[in-house]
């Protein structure tokens, strides 16, 4: 079992830079792949980004690749989202998942989300 708490999230204007942290707790942090995603108001969840158990591979959506970086602490049990040249249209709800595969990523459990607003 993994319990996931995200958090970082806010109201920013575009342009700007927000780093998301996703804490885990359970033993088994180093042996799971992570990832983020986001869902939007009327939209389905995307995904954005996916990081190896090591964090030496990662994965990223078009949309996130070049602007978002995730990161994860092994030792904090702690995964990051490192949003910088934030877009109106990055405006969602941030999930972290934990999950078997670096890719394709299927998140089995999930954390409760953090908002993130970016205005124009």
């Amino acid at each position: 079992q993994v319990q996931l708490v995200e958090s970082g999230g806010g109201l920013v204007q575009a342009g700007d830079s927000l780093r998301l942290s996703c804490a885990a707790s359970g033993r088994t942090f180093s042996s799971i792949a992570m990832g983020w995603f986001r869902q939007a108001p009327g939209k389905e969840r995307e995904f954005v980004a996916s990081i190896s158990t090591t964090g030496v591979y990662t994965r990223y959506s078009d949309t996130a690749k070049g602007r978002f970086t995730i990161s994860r602490d092994n030792a904090k049990k702690t995964v990051y989202l490192q949003m910088n040249s934030l877009r109106p249209e990055d405006t969602a709800v941030y999930y972290c998942a934990a999950g078997p595969l670096l890719y394709p990523f299927k998140g089995d459990y999930w954390g409760q989300g953090t908002q993130v607003t970016v205005s124009s």
